[in-house]
């Protein structure tokens, strides 16, 4: 076997993510600060593994400065992460700032500046508070938009000075998927009309938050960070190839037009016409959304989706559900990550970059979030009780290897980010499995220890040099 060496480019992001609510925990937390999530997990803690939840996470609201230290020890360039919108505010009608809560991130950003980690900050990943979900329906409700914009406002005053990379959302599908399009999450309620407003809120909230942070002349960027699912059709016949289609234009298109193109796709709202799906939306708000694209994107790629046309008629008594036009389809002899349940195809990464530079303009975009979950990673210590995980090294090469082939083939990809920098908390999953660079032990006080991906990605950070073995090079 041969090696192959790249150069990592000049500048090019070598980062990690996570999130508020999956590091913080709720130590500090003051009633009615509870967020969908925390009531989701009091209301229905048994569907998370082993019970836990968000409640005490990694604790890094008091361990942030042992965290930014190994961060530099790990070598990352760029940290991403959140601010909690339930936390930050007391009063979310006339965003009062929690100043205790908000003092924890004027240490963090001082810290993160003193190691020399570039902090980039988020202001919405899955926090929606639930007292706004009660009261209004959450992202159903066009005051619920109004009220995350005076959040926005009130976080630009305080940190906009410091802090010059920001993201409304993360993942801004997720939530309402899951709840409203699949029930498959608290408070499970199947009503696809409910799924598009949010969609729509989300997508007019962005263009209202960029529009503030031009207006307000903040130095920096302004973008959001989606989860495109990059999708392939079984088979080159037309049937499969409009299920694939299809299924972009619910899950995708939905988010990636508005936010790089400032509007939705014709036939996207064609179809969503056609199925007499409600929601409500004016001219106005076409407007606002059409004139306030973002400066750049983050990109969360972790695993291709495959679809085939359907096999079966859509029952006329069940609602709409884009699944008529669509069916999962498994690749045989497909390559996986048995523990997560995921397919593993490096590829998407370059077929992601080829379409942001055909489709969208080549702006400015980052691998956001890639990498690995691992269940029961305890079995793969060594004597000394570090972790080796040479399955991640593996897992990073192959995936950074193609967004650093799309850089040099000059696609505007600026940059990789790991998921995750710790172990952390995840929806349903908690801690069952491990994807990050440094090992939480939940037996032993939440001790840090790096693995042995953490001292392999140092080495790549000083090295600038990507390393992959010729025979397992990603096509």
């Amino acid at each position: 076997m041969s090696k192959l060496t790249l150069k990592v480019p000049q500048d090019f992001i070598l980062g990690a993510a996570a999130s508020a609510w999956q590091t913080e925990g709720w130590s500090g937390k003051k009633p009615g600060q509870d967020s969908w999530l925390d009531a989701w997990y009091q209301n229905d803690r048994d569907v998370w593994h082993n019970g836990y939840g968000p409640a005490v996470a990694t604790d890094f609201i008091h361990r942030f400065r042992e965290d930014v230290a190994l961060m530099k020890a790990t070598g990352l360039t760029h940290y991403r992460t959140s601010i909690n919108w339930s936390r930050f505010l007391t009063d979310y009608e006339n965003a009062t700032v929690d100043e205790e809560y908000a003092a924890y991130y004027d240490h963090l950003i001082d810290e993160m500046q003193r190691q020399g980690v570039e902090l980039m900050l988020c202001l919405e990943h899955y926090e929606l508070p639930a007292i706004l979900l009660e009261q209004y329906g959450g992202w159903q409700s066009k005051h619920v938009v109004e009220l995350f914009t005076r959040y926005a406002e009130q976080v630009f005053k305080r940190y906009a000075g410091k802090v010059t990379r920001w993201f409304v959302f993360n993942e801004p599908i997720v939530v309402q998927t899951r709840v409203y399009l699949d029930a498959l999450r608290w408070p499970y309620e199947q009503n696809t009309h409910k799924w598009m407003q949010w969609n729509h809120h989300k997508n007019l909230a962005t263009a209202k938050v960029v529009k503030l942070f031009r207006e307000k002349g903040y130095s920096g960027s302004i973008g959001t960070i989606l989860n495109p699912e990059v999708t392939y059709p079984r088979s080159s016949a037309p049937h499969d190839v409009k299920a694939a289609n299809i299924y972009d234009l619910f899950y995708n298109r939905v988010f990636l037009d508005p936010a790089l193109k400032g509007e939705y796709p014709a036939e996207l709202l064609a179809l969503l016409d056609k199925h007499q799906v409600k929601w409500d939306v004016t001219q106005e708000e076409l407007a606002i959304i059409a004139a306030n694209t973002v400066d750049e994107v983050g990109l969360n790629l972790y695993y291709p989706h495959r679809v085939k046309a359907p096999s079966h008629a859509w029952h006329p008594d069940t609602p709409f559900h884009p699944a008529c036009y669509y069916e999962h389809f498994a690749l045989p002899g497909r390559r996986m990550n048995s523990s997560r349940g995921w397919e593993i195809q490096p590829g998407i990464i370059w077929d992601m970059a080829l379409r942001m530079r055909d489709e969208y303009g080549n702006v400015p975009w980052f691998v956001a979030e890639n990498g690995m979950g691992i269940e029961n990673e305890a079995q793969f210590k060594n004597a000394e009780g570090e972790v080796q995980d040479d399955y991640r090294i593996d897992f990073i090469s192959e995936h950074l290897y193609q967004a650093i082939r799309a850089h040099e083939a000059g696609i505007n990809c600026q940059g990789y980010m790991l998921w995750a920098f710790t172990d952390n908390v995840s929806p349903m999953n908690a801690f069952k499995n491990r994807y990050g660079l440094i090992e939480i032990d939940l037996d032993n006080q939440r001790q840090r220890r790096m693995k042995k991906s953490a001292h392999w990605f140092r080495q790549l950070r000083d090295s600038q040099q990507l390393t992959l073995t010729l025979d397992d090079q990603p096509k």
